[in-house]
């Protein structure tokens, strides 16, 4: 992935939302989470991305989802095409991965009745 893609998403994010001061971007370790750009976008709107030094449960939910996508969802590595992709992937979180896994964390339903409660 190309990091002009997760650039552009979390600009769209941040026009579109407008968080709260404190916001944690949730994010794995990759290439283009690293990248200078993504970093220079995150110092600008005071963000912080991936776990701390040393503080391995930062980022546990994040790492969490990852894990089981890749596990459940991307084994075989190829898609025939991205709309393939885009519908097995959109399937899998919304028909399997928020459905039937139990989380600790809020619905989004709650999480964005919270949000707009303290804007």
């Amino acid at each position: 992935m190309r990091d002009e893609l997760v650039i552009t998403a979390l600009r769209r994010a941040l026009l579109g939302r407008q968080p709260a001061d404190g916001l944690v971007l949730h994010s794995d370790r990759g290439g283009q989470y690293a990248s200078k750009g993504f970093r220079k976008l995150l110092a600008g709107q005071d963000l912080q991305s991936m776990s701390r030094a040393g503080e391995c449960y930062d980022n546990a939910v994040a790492e969490s989802f990852w894990s089981r996508l890749k596990a459940e969802v991307m084994e075989s590595g190829v898609f025939l095409s991205l709309e393939d992709a885009r519908a097995a992937i959109g399937d899998y979180i919304d028909n399997y991965y928020n459905v039937m896994r139990k989380h600790s964390n809020l619905h989004p339903i709650q999480f964005e009745s919270k949000h707009i409660s303290q804007s």
